[in-house]
């Protein structure tokens, strides 16, 4: 049995009696009893039972009176009618009314407890739709806010990994903390030099993350550093801390961040005020989540400063080997060739090696473009990273510096392909642009900081002709082709538009010279 609730309604008490101690006890029926209509009614109102049993003759209110009080108050509760009058027309008026079976006086408990079953089939088969429904819906619910959370995880996971400003990142990183379990404050502490940092962090009360640099004794993160587990403590397990820190918090949520078996640091989530929700273990899983995106994040964020630093270091290295600065002179104009090439495919290669190991393959790239364009008569000029710059015909004279260039252009593909396939990096080449023009020439800065530079139309160009070109490929325009008549093997690319140029320019590609 269900162990539903029947109200038995009769004016009768050997009626009562009879139902309830032969039918309803027997079965595991919740009792209540009336002795008429109203005492039924007030009943009704204050506690609803599963089903009426209802006499029809009572004095005070009678079962007609009660069932058009039911319909009239909207109270759907199903009804037995139990009458010694049972007639054709009283049957159809109470089934209008509402009533599920009749049952005429005197009955037998077995067709008493037959009518009951039947009408408590439907209450039982509504309710377990109504629960179902309910389930439904709440699982709906659950399952629109787990896809609001993994859509925000999803955006801010996005947003985060391309960041590579640190200082920006780490306070991205805390506030989307704030984001993912609306916690009253976050923290974002990193592990440096075996002591823990905090380096950024959103107070409670304030709109936006700051960056900080100050060094912490935290032993609650020193166990999720140590573990490499999250940690999550409610209101009742942080009083034992609360007492000996009046300002430690109600709720608070470590989660380590982890890159491979390596915890760099824990980002944590806290709340400051009493009453506060506490976290769950939903909150655990969506800033665990967060914490493998932040974790990546920073590690690329510092490799990449890391190897920024390292090009810096390493590209006048190479040219220091390779090219003597000519003695100070003043600014001139003079007609020049420019050769400008970036090696494409380092930094994605970069990122899969140590620092170390970086360095040294973009010193040997960069002295080899330093040592093959030298050879054909080349002034290094100042460069970025992973690109060079060549002036040919400046400082010295060189007549034929548009065939020398694109002399340089070809000799260093080949070596470029050669040293490529020698170390398994042929993933690695140069993009060429040379242009042709007049330019400001002459040398820059004083003592240690002097360089020989150019400024003007031709740099500018050969810069746009570099970026337009792919890995392997040689771009010169129109001027400068002209020059080599035919010595020069190319296509015509068509009038090219080149990023910041009004004017779009003529450009080909350079296959051979003759």
């Amino acid at each position: 049995m269900a162990n539903e609730r029947i109200l038995v309604v009769d004016d009768g008490r050997e009626n009562r009696e009879f139902i309830i101690k032969y039918i309803l006890q027997p079965n595991e029926y919740r009792v209540q009893e009336a002795r008429d209509g109203v005492e039924c009614l007030e009943i009704v109102r204050r506690d609803p039972p599963d089903l009426i049993l209802l006499d029809l003759q009572m004095p005070r209110l009678d079962g007609m009176g009660v069932l058009e009080a039911l319909q009239r108050e909207r109270l759907d509760i199903p009804v037995i009618l139990m009458t010694f009058h049972g007639s054709e027309d009283i049957a159809v008026e109470v089934f209008r009314m509402g009533v599920r079976d009749y049952l005429k006086k005197p009955y037998t408990a077995e067709e008493m407890l037959s009518a009951i079953e039947r009408s408590l089939a439907e209450v039982r088969l509504r309710r377990e739709k109504e629960a179902l429904t309910m389930r439904l819906m709440n699982a709906n619910r659950e399952l629109h806010t787990r896809i609001k959370e993994l859509n925000t995880l999803y955006s801010i996971g996005k947003s985060v990994t391309a960041l590579l400003d640190l200082p920006q990142l780490l306070r991205r990183i805390t506030e989307a903390a704030i984001s993912l379990t609306n916690a009253e404050q976050a923290r974002l502490i990193l592990v440096e030099n075996g002591a823990l940092v905090l380096r950024a962090i959103r107070p409670r009360g304030e709109q936006n993350a700051q960056n900080a640099a100050e060094t912490l004794q935290d032993r609650l993160a020193e166990r999720a550093i140590s573990t490499a587990r999250y940690i999550l403590l409610n209101a009742q397990q942080l009083e034992p801390l609360r007492q000996a820190n009046p300002n430690a918090p109600f709720a608070t949520l470590y989660v380590p961040l982890l890159i491979g078996n390596t915890v760099i640091g824990v980002l944590n989530a806290e709340n400051l005020t009493a009453n506060t929700r506490q976290f769950t273990d939903n909150d655990a899983a969506l800033l665990s989540a967060l914490g493998d995106y932040a974790a990546i994040a920073i590690e690329n964020a510092r490799n990449y400063h890391a190897l920024e630093t390292l090009k810096a270091q390493a590209m006048p290295n190479a040219i220091g080997r390779s090219a003597q600065l000519p003695e100070a002179d003043s600014a001139a104009r003079r007609e020049i060739s420019v050769l400008v090439a970036d090696l494409r495919g380092f930094s994605a290669l970069a990122e899969q090696q140590r620092p170390e190991q970086a360095l040294r393959l973009l010193n040997a790239y960069l002295s080899l473009a330093a040592e093959t364009l030298t050879k054909h008569g080349a002034q290094l000029d100042r460069a970025s990273g992973d690109t060079v710059m060549a002036l040919f015909n400046a400082p010295h004279n060189l007549p034929d510096h548009t065939l020398r260039a694109v002399q340089a252009a070809l000799a260093l593909q080949q070596e470029t392909a050669r040293f490529g396939a020698q170390h398994g990096t042929e993933m690695l080449a140069f993009a060429i642009g040379v242009a042709r023009g007049e330019a400001l020439v002459g040398t820059v800065g004083v003592g240690s900081a002097a360089a020989y530079a150019a400024v003007g139309e031709p740099v500018n160009l050969a810069y746009r002709l570099q970026e337009s070109a792919r890995a392997g490929q040689i771009l010169i325009e129109e001027n400068a082709l002209v020059q080599l008549g035919n010595r020069i093997v190319s296509r015509r690319l068509g009038e090219v538009q080149l990023r910041s140029r009004r004017s779009s320019a003529v450009v080909y590609e350079v296959q051979e010279l003759l």
